[in-house]
């Protein structure tokens, strides 16, 4: 765990109750909001995330809260939508939170910004991989802490150079995460002057992907870019690239890291590398797994747990 983060974000909390309004003040509790998807496309991710940051206030509460006071925690469910998440974050400032953390979707979060911008009220994402969260609305107040897509492809395409790879195909689904983080790999794949022979969408709801590996493997790439996010359709690809018997490494963003892969894409994960920010050889994440699990009933966290709990 980045115990750099972890601190900053508590440094964080700590001013924002001298930010927040009278009302907020005069409370016996610190509020906090968390805006996160309980039942759109990015639940799956944002489960996780949401049950680390829960976690993390359970703990900091137990060890006597922050400038001595107890944190609540008020949830607003966005169900991934851009403008329902502007909606919960202006609920949440006018609740008197001093900090608001976002779990959703890269637009819904980046729609809120527009909420804490005017209101200037520390915000932060530990977990949207989208740039564009900090690089299209200058916002003082708004902190992005999860593994940012220009930093994935900067390690993919280190690894990619070390291996000699010359020619690419680029694969990805039709999510806005998903054809945002294909334009983040893309742009970086064409700066770096690897060609790519292959780019393919492989629609959410698909049965199948062996339309678009077919394409691929007739392109004969020396590796396959996977920038999608959604994985059910991720699982299709790699089903596809073992049926068709495609032989080139897998180089996958972040989101290939869940636990859910092997389960849903069990046995098809060899030959595939991926990116983390998660190192469970770590003490300090050694010891957070170890205080997940006793207070979860032996539940094992993972990187979207700890993404959450960092923030």
């Amino acid at each position: 765990m980045k115990q750099t983060i972890l601190a900053v974000a508590r440094s964080v909390l700590a001013a924002g109750v001298v930010l927040a309004a009278p009302a907020a003040m005069a409370q016996n509790t610190i509020k906090i909001g968390m805006i996160t998807d309980k039942v759109g496309p990015a639940k799956g991710y944002a489960e996780p995330v949401a049950a680390g940051a829960v976690y993390a206030v359970k703990e900091l509460n137990a060890k006597g809260g922050v400038l001595g006071r107890q944190i609540e925690l008020l949830v607003e469910d966005d169900q991934g939508k851009p403008d329902v998440s502007a909606t919960a974050a202006r609920k949440l400032v006018d609740s008197g939170v001093a900090f608001i953390l976002s779990v959703s979707l890269t637009p819904a979060t980046q729609q809120a910004q527009s909420v804490t911008l005017e209101t200037k009220t520390p915000h932060m994402t530990p977990s949207n991989s989208g740039d564009t969260l900090t690089t299209q609305i200058n916002n003082p107040n708004f902190w992005q802490t999860g593994p940012l897509g220009s930093t994935q492809i900067a390690t993919l395409l280190s690894y990619a150079r070390n291996k000699n790879f010359k020619k690419v195909a680029l694969v990805t689904d039709n999510s806005d995460l998903g054809q945002l983080t294909n334009r983040f790999f893309k742009g970086a794949l064409e700066k770096a002057n690897i060609e790519i022979v292959s780019e393919e969408v492989v629609p959410r709801g698909s049965t199948t992907a062996d339309p678009q590996m077919q394409k691929v493997r007739a392109a004969n790439p020396d590796a396959i870019f996977l920038a999608g996010v959604l994985t059910p359709e991720n699982a299709l690809i790699l089903r596809s690239v073992r049926q068709l018997g495609l032989k080139q490494p897998l180089l996958g963003n972040y989101n290939f890291s869940i636990p859910v892969y092997g389960a849903v894409a069990k046995g098809l994960l060899d030959g595939l590398a991926f990116v983390d920010a998660f190192d469970p050889a770590k003490p300090q994440t050694r010891q957070f797994i170890e205080n997940y699990k006793k207070d979860n009933n032996g539940t094992e966290p993972y990187n979207l747990n700890g993404y959450g709990y960092d923030g």
